[in-house]
């Protein structure tokens, strides 16, 4: 397949890119791989780590009011099936500052756990393998 070893990026537009980073950065342990500022009329910053095949990017376009998430089930899912693994990424979202909610779809609500950004788009740290991936 073609795209088996893509990196991939993930970009959202955001009203206030500075807002994202405690709940990225601090939160979920990501790294400031970039950001560039008036680039074509956009501010932007990619989140990462160097050992995954995925990056975050947020951008902000002068003059454009991005908005909120449409809707509670816009959801970034990060599987940790090791027990020590997951109670670890959660208490550093709460020592954080960041409080669970509930998700719409209790799916969610059995195996995980979810956190809401800024912008209202949530992260689900989900305590279990990808179903559709097996053991991998």
């Amino acid at each position: 397949m073609p795209l088996s070893n893509a990196r991939l990026r993930i970009a959202r537009p955001t009203n206030n890119i500075l807002s994202l980073i405690p709940f990225y950065v601090d939160g979920l342990g990501f790294t400031i791989l970039g950001s560039f500022t008036n680039h074509s009329g956009f501010d932007g910053l990619i989140l990462g780590n160097s050992n995954t095949a995925y990056e975050i990017e947020f951008t902000t376009q002068h003059g454009h009011d991005a908005g909120r998430a449409p809707t509670q089930d816009n959801l970034l899912v990060f599987y940790l099936p090791h027990e020590e693994e997951y109670k670890a990424a959660v208490e550093r979202m709460k020592k954080c500052g960041f409080e669970p909610v509930e998700s719409p779809n209790p799916y969610w609500n059995r195996n995980g756990t979810s956190f809401e950004d800024p912008d209202g788009y949530r992260v689900v740290l989900a305590n279990m393998m990808n179903p559709f991936l097996g053991g991998r």
